[in-house]
């Protein structure tokens, strides 16, 4: 187990590594003034001799990549010049959002998407497996912005017309307002996100049900009497959520790197916003910030994928 963990978190460093050497490829060595494009179209001489010095532009290239690396390895992801902060603190503001948004809606999808997927399978061919199978279809193929404003045309817009107020128009409320309004500005959003990603974790799970209970084994606990339930759950799901565990890693780890459709739509300033924001501004430290930043989450995300094969299936553990 140790060795597989160890090797898994070898290929994670790498690809880190790789990212940062494409990001500073893209964003220092490929313009012609550095100090320039990080600074902004309306930054004085000043502010741009400065620049350069902080970044040490002077220096040989190579050692402008050590720094480069070791600052990202502390946490130093630069410094916003346009708002005069660090990229840090922009990051710090918005995750908090997105992470709200993200895992809340994991929930909602991973416990709607599976137990869909179990019912369809275990019932084939049937009107229950039918109407799934229909819902997957319908939200796999739903723009998840149309959905989005549907659920304000309907559940805000149409609800608030009839008197009843009870969802927001948009926006975001910390939890140190309470947990009421941190919910109810939270829960379209987190419908919004389930509905699009049940679909496909529906499909997913019911395709690779179909496959485990066709197995031996499961024919095998089924003639020593072992309840219906327990063959189901206890040996056939465990074994079928492989791929939907696959798929759940690479989900969240992009959606902790921002839930850019979402978040527009429902007013979120999370770092899906924020990294828009940014690009329409040019505001090239907080993007290099972000995209350091989502990288790192979708290779974490995919190590606690590797760690939950080995929990789900020992044999993975010799690979």
């Amino acid at each position: 187990m140790g060795r597989f963990l160890l090797r898994r978190i070898g290929h994670g460093i790498l690809v880190l590594w790789l990212v940062t050497v494409a990001v500073f490829g893209l964003f220092f060595i490929a313009p012609n003034n550095v100090a320039q494009t990080l600074a902004g179209r309306q930054a004085t001489p000043e502010t741009i001799s400065l620049i350069r010095h902080r970044l040490g532009l002077d220096l040989p290239l190579w050692r402008q990549y050590l720094d480069f690396l070791g600052n990202s390895l502390k946490g130093n992801l630069g410094y916003d010049y346009y708002h005069q902060v660090p990229v840090t603190h922009i990051i710090a503001q918005a995750l908090p959002i997105t992470l709200s948004l993200a895992l809340g809606a994991a929930v909602l999808w991973m416990v709607l998407g599976v137990f869909n997927g179990v019912v369809s399978a275990t019932h084939p061919r049937t009107f229950a497996d039918r109407g799934l199978t229909l819902f997957s279809l319908v939200f796999y193929s739903f723009p998840s912005f149309l959905l989005a404003l549907l659920l304000l045309y309907f559940l805000y817009f149409r609800l608030t017309v009839a008197g009843f107020a009870w969802f927001p128009a948009g926006g975001y409320a910390p939890l140190t307002s309470g947990i009421g309004p941190w919910f109810q500005h939270l829960i379209l959003p987190w419908v919004a996100l389930a509905l699009l990603l049940a679909a496909t974790y529906t499909r997913l799970t019911r395709g690779s049900m179909l496959d485990v209970l066709g197995e031996d084994y499961i024919r095998t606990a089924r003639s020593k009497g072992i309840r219906e339930r327990r063959v189901v759950y206890r040996h056939g799901l465990r074994s079928a959520l492989t791929p939907v565990l696959t798929q759940f890693g690479i989900d969240l780890g992009q959606l902790i790197g921002g839930v850019v459709v979402i978040e527009t739509v429902f007013s979120m300033p999370g770092l899906g916003q924020t990294a828009i924001v940014a690009i329409n501004q040019q505001d090239l430290p907080v993007i290099i910030g972000i995209v350091l930043f989502a990288s790192a989450a979708v290779v974490v995300a995919n190590i606690l994928v590797d760690i939950g094969y080995a929990v789900l299936d020992p044999r993975v553990r010799l690979h």
